[in-house]
């Protein structure tokens, strides 16, 4: 399993820091104990490990290929996905009624995790799915939920996400696919759609499309933009299968990674009528479509650490068992090799690997505890305080992942030295594939500016503050260890001056200086996600120095593990906020103020 993830941190954070046994006291969840959750979480290791992973690399040197007419796909996909849907996982989280296992999001993420470690390209086309399955939900009318839920949610039907076009890219507001009303209640689709991922294929009976359009009369700008689910084939009253929806393959995109999932550019309409229903209410597309799009970046983030984690698994066992050199001291050289390991500077890499990687994984399940708080715990206020909690995290938990565990990956690449830059090894894989991340889901630029622009001000910045109140909470309860004492004090200090430099964009905000205001969103957004991991990293060895007294010996080098990590976290990767807090606070215009023409 130590190359999927590790499973004694998935039971540290899932038990130990969450303590997601205790969400079986609920209503929802009261037919199931942590026997249960193992259960699931075994089959969903089994089935990675020995469904998924093994296809990884065929996938990755034979992509999807369109000879004009057909798409091609190795089996291997299918026969996984099938593998997958027969295990019932993609019921995991949706109620009995409909099927489905009832299971806690944070227990089903920790699943999802699995099999993006083992094969991220083949995981995507169920994920994306489940998130178009989890938008019509929650936005579909009764009609839409009978005709296309049961069949996405058993496997028959697979589901997309259209959102950008070739012209576009992030710009949503500048989309041009038309949605001209036939009369009945459906609506005549036309336009281009670009880097769309599951877009054409034969891995299921049908793809269900959520196309964003703008009807004839809509206001410009994404006050203009409805929603639409654009079957790819027509369903029939009775649920068979009708015409084709003149959903047309323009042609593939070629990614450096992710080559299992094929990627497209669709023309819709080009060859008659393509015909959709609309979502929700007219030119409120966005905010439907926001529900899969944040699930998404929360995903795209998980699928970042988990192929971090991975990689560093892969590096940590290479550097266990290759040996190199001799230590500075040694001078004999008729003296054994050492271990890599032993090296201070491969243990530099491993301990930034460990920190960025189990340090995402623990943000990551948070964000996913935190859905089941929003949904599932009695009181109002909790509720409200997590859905407000989820909002801030959402962009962090998006790119400081995609960023920093694909800086795990260059590491477990360096660890290996010239073998982790060749094919017979993962590695540069997991490098290749990770390496789409920080663009997947609207860029980690688009990231910042959600993340200052929008979420930490709104509301007088009731979010941020609440973020900071419930870290200063875990500093109350670290103080009282000697041990964390130092730790406890830096993320006090960071704290503090996240709040102080936040005021002090705020006044270039509210001066008017809007452009300026958010010119350097992205060393913001890296600031606050340093000491969003650095708090993670706080709870953890928090957990740890309480367990370590009673600990096994077994499990004694595990808790000493985290806090070593969280030591080199504080030590190495915390101090940078401050030169990003000093370059924000002087609010420098140095790249808004480049002139084009002096490139």
């Amino acid at each position: 399993m130590h190359h999927l993830v590790n499973r004694r941190d998935l039971d540290f954070l899932l038990y130990e820091c969450l303590h997601a046994e205790q969400l079986c006291e609920r209503e929802r969840y009261e037919s199931h104990d942590k026997d249960t959750f193992e259960a699931i979480l075994d089959t969903a290791y089994r089935l990675a490990k020995d469904v998924f992973a093994p296809h990884a690399e065929k996938s990755d040197h034979n992509e999807p290929h369109f000879d004009g007419t057909t798409v091609t796909i190795i089996p291997e996909i299918k026969e996984a996905l099938n593998a997958y849907h027969e295990a019932g996982l993609s019921l995991a989280h949706w109620d009995e009624s409909h099927g489905g296992m009832q299971l806690p999001w944070v227990i089903v993420q920790a699943c999802t995790g699995m099999f993006m470690a083992a094969n991220a390209p083949t995981a995507a086309y169920p994920f994306l799915t489940t998130a178009a399955a989890n938008l019509l939900g929650a936005f579909g009318s009764e009609e839409q939920k009978q005709t296309y839920l049961p069949p996405m949610l058993d496997g028959r039907f697979f589901g997309t996400m259209c959102l950008s076009e070739p012209d576009v890219g992030s710009s949503l507001g500048d989309l041009t696919t038309r949605a001209e009303p036939v009369g009945d209640g459906t609506y005549r689709i036309t336009g281009q759609k670009m880097w769309i991922s599951g877009g054409e294929h034969n891995l299921s009976d049908n793809i269900i499309h959520m196309v964003l359009a703008r009807l004839p009369d809509a206001p410009p700008g994404t006050k203009g933009i409805s929603l639409f689910v654009v079957p790819k084939r027509r369903v029939n009253s009775d649920g068979s299968l009708g015409d084709l929806n003149n959903v047309t393959l323009a042609g593939l995109n070629h990614k450096m990674g992710y080559r299992g999932t094929i990627n497209t550019l669709l023309h819709f309409g080009e060859h008659g009528d393509c015909l959709g229903t609309m979502v929700g209410e007219p030119n409120k597309g966005l905010r439907a479509m926001f529900h899969m799009m944040n699930e998404a970046r929360i995903g795209v983030g998980y699928g970042a650490v988990m192929m971090g984690y991975a990689g560093y698994l892969h590096s940590l066992e290479y550097a266990k068992e290759r040996p190199q050199g001799r230590l500075p001291g040694q001078k004999d050289p008729t003296q054994p090799q050492v271990k890599l390991i032993e090296h201070a500077d491969v243990k530099r890499m491993l301990l930034a690997q460990k920190s960025y990687v189990e340090g995402g994984l623990a943000l990551c399940l948070y964000a996913a505890h935190l859905v089941d708080e929003q949904h599932s715990h009695p009181e109002e206020s909790v509720r409200k305080e997590a859905g407000t909690l989820l909002d801030i995290l959402t962009p962090i938990c998006k790119a400081w992942p995609s960023d920093y565990c694909l800086k795990a990956n260059d590491l477990a690449i360096q660890v290996l030295g010239g073998a982790g830059y060749t094919r017979d090894y993962p590695v540069e894989r997991y490098y290749r594939d990770n390496r789409l991340n920080p663009i997947h889901e609207g860029t980690n630029g688009i990231q910042g500016l959600d993340l200052l622009g929008r979420k930490a001000m709104q509301n007088q910045g009731e979010a941020l503050q609440l973020l900071l109140q419930k870290m200063q909470e875990t500093i109350g309860q670290a103080s009282a260890h000697d041990e964390l004492n130092e730790f406890a004090k830096a993320l006090g200090k960071a704290c503090e001056r996240a709040g102080q430099t936040t005021m002090t964009l705020a006044g270039a905000a509210m001066q008017g200086n809007i452009s300026l205001f958010l010119a350097n969103a992205t060393v913001y957004l890296n600031m606050m996600g340093h000491i969003v991991m650095a708090w993670t990293w706080l709870w953890q060895a928090l957990q740890a120095i309480q367990q370590l007294a009673q600990a096994n010996e077994h499990d004694k080098p595990f808790y000493q593990g985290k806090l070593q990590a969280c030591q080199y976290f504080y030590r190495w990767e915390l101090p940078q906020i401050y030169p990003q807090a000093d370059l924000l606070e002087s609010l420098d215009d140095t790249c808004l103020n480049m002139e084009t023409a002096c490139f």
